[in-house]
């Protein structure tokens, strides 16, 4: 296994990385401390369809006006975080509000992650805009999954719902449980974490031993991926309910906003992320469909060199896989959020980081850029094709569009020996070498003065295969003038699916395909002598999916489906956007 491979599997190991990190809280103060605070963890809010949830109310002792409220949907049940979040919130002049989804802690309803969230929180939200305490005003709060919770609220906006401010915010059905529409194996023991019982399933989700060697063990089976909680041991009904839906259809679409639905959103929104964050794909696609979907959007962004946790911390790691965070780049996820909410529901100045809509750290500069859109990220993009012309055990970018010629790569699917796009994942940042390329790799020329990329790598795979689909990567590096490599982007994604999720269209065996793609966003100062790589591999490795190509639903696809090897032509009218500033 590659070294990639093993952080991919940590990722897995370590639990939360992907899709269920706890936002980050002020620690839990000592039980003396409550009695400067008027504090309700007992409270019960019933739904519009007779669902109860139950919620954590903390005010602060002697105040009588009515204040706004600072909201929080939360499965991660934890009553000692609860009680510190209000404690903090009421800190800062607000009522304190975190309720628990659906089936958690006091409710007597089934758990079922997602699907009753856009509904719940209207009702919660109601419930708040009667109380005595409330002046009606309600901003949410919160990160990963309580950021998707956030904007679950706005499927259906509430009048008193003012404002929401997320960090790494998922959307189920795009950034997780699958990327791209490509099921990945990190959020497989998530479900028994949140689902086993009122609270968290600690000593479960902790067995490092078992998510450690389920994937390979799968892997290794070549069973279809809807047989791996048989591998596993244990029924995992959750994950079985998704897997019924690998298109992004009306189960997924319904849980949050979608498209025309963010033409009704008209209140200030603030979304963080990362660059390294495992949840940027979701944060972003909120953003983006916000401003497609409606003209006067009021969005703000802040980006930068973040992992999934790190875009919740008061203090961002110094140090991140490797790679020294510049200066500029530490700010408080916390302290924003609230000034943000000053902002809003107090009228209080906005907060300096966000100078305009959106705003990123460039790495390696040391700067904050701010500009009106994300199409100004990366506004002097260059075309850059891939070609046939080898250089020792590369082949060349070039800036002029090639004659027409291709390069064949033959992968057996059936070969379980072997990994492929095995340089995708991040960890670490900067490497000394890669080892175990599968990818074909493109590199460009060293760059003859400094320049900042920020943005997107898009840009289409022009291919013939001998099959019906297949999975692919495309991952972006700089090769540093010291030959070490800084990993900036990547994209991993399903052919039939890249035109449109949420409608499958079968490649065309020996027909040549076009296939649009898009990397994460990253902005970066590319050193003078660097050189840009561009990595493309068929994905067939552990931590997803395997697509054999047959047509059917590729969890059902095992290794009796392999048949021939898969034979890629990928055609030399391939390119890829460098996204470099004006």
């Amino acid at each position: 296994m590659t070294s990639v491979m093993r952080s991919l599997i940590a990722v897995i190991v370590n639990g939360l990385a992907v899709c269920s990190a706890v936002a980050q809280q002020p620690p839990p103060l000592a039980p003396s401390d409550d009695a400067g605070y008027e504090i309700q963890d007992d409270v019960l809010i019933k739904t519009h369809d007779g669902a109860t949830l139950s919620a954590t109310v903390v005010r602060k002792k002697g105040v009588t006006q009515p204040l706004p409220a600072l909201l929080t949907l939360d499965i991660y049940t934890d009553t000692a975080v609860f009680r510190s979040r209000g404690k903090d919130a009421a800190d800062h002049g607000y009522v304190g509000v975190t309720a628990d989804t659906r089936g958690k802690r006091l409710s007597p309803d089934e758990i079922v992650p997602y699907e009753h969230e856009a509904a719940d929180t209207y009702d919660v939200i109601d419930w708040i805009a009667h109380q005595p305490w409330s002046n009606g005003q309600v901003g949410m709060r919160g990160g990963s999954y309580s950021g998707f919770t956030a904007w679950a609220a706005t499927k259906r906006l509430h009048p008193a719902l003012k404002t929401i401010a997320v960090s790494a915010a998922a959307i189920p059905g795009v950034g997780l449980p699958m990327s791209n529409n490509v099921f990945l194996s990190a959020n497989y023991g998530w479900p028994f974490y949140v689902t086993d019982n009122k609270y968290l399933d600690n000593k479960v989700y902790n067995d490092t031993a078992r998510w450690s060697r389920l994937p390979d063990a799968w892997f290794a089976s070549g069973r279809p991926y809807r047989e791996i909680d048989q591998v596993d041991g244990t029924p995992n009904p959750v994950l079985q309910r998704w897997l019924q839906h690998p298109a992004y259809d009306n189960y997924w679409q319904s849980m949050v906003p979608y498209r025309d639905d963010f033409a009704h959103v008209n209140i200030p929104v603030l979304t963080i992320t990362g660059y390294y964050d495992d949840g940027q794909i979701s944060a972003l696609a909120y953003l983006k469909q916000h401003y497609e979907y409606n003209s006067s959007a009021n969005h703000y962004l802040v980006i930068g060199p973040y992992d999934h946790f790190g875009t919740h911390r008061e203090t961002k790691s110094e140090v991140l896989r490797g790679y020294r965070i510049d200066p500029v780049a530490q700010f408080s996820t916390p302290e924003l959020i609230y000034g943000w909410m000053d902002y809003v529901l107090k009228g209080s100045a906005k907060p300096t980081l966000l100078g305009d809509r959106i705003n990123y750290e460039v790495m390696g500069a040391n700067v904050w850029r701010h500009v009106p859109s994300m199409h100004q990220m990366g506004a002097g993009a260059e075309t850059f094709y891939i070609t046939s012309s080898r250089n020792g055990d590369r082949y060349r970018l070039a800036s002029r569009k090639p004659r027409a010629a291709f390069i064949e790569q033959t992968v057996d699917l059936a070969n379980r020996s072997d990994q492929h796009n095995n340089h995708s994942y991040p960890s670490p940042i900067i490497e000394d070498r890669l080892d175990g390329v599968t990818e074909l790799v493109f590199a460009g020329e060293p760059l003859k003065t400094p320049r900042v990329v920020s943005g997107s790598f898009t840009g289409e795979l022009v291919v013939t295969i001998n099959k019906k689909d297949f999975d692919a990567g495309v991952t972006v590096l700089e090769q540093l003038p010291d030959g070490r490599l800084f990993h900036l982007a990547s994209w991993l994604g399903r052919a039939s699916f890249a035109a449109d999720p949420s409608l499958r269209k079968l490649l065309t065996p020996r027909k040549v395909e076009r296939i649009r793609f898009e990397t994460s966003v990253v902005s970066r100062q590319i050193s003078k002598g660097s050189r840009l790589l561009v990595l493309l591999d068929v994905n067939k490795n552990s931590i997803a999916q395997v697509n054999y190509g047959t047509g059917k639903d590729v969890s059902d696809e095992s290794l009796s489906d392999a048949g021939e090897p898969l034979h890629v032509r990928w055609h030399t009218d391939g390119f890829v956007k460098i996204p470099f500033d004006r």
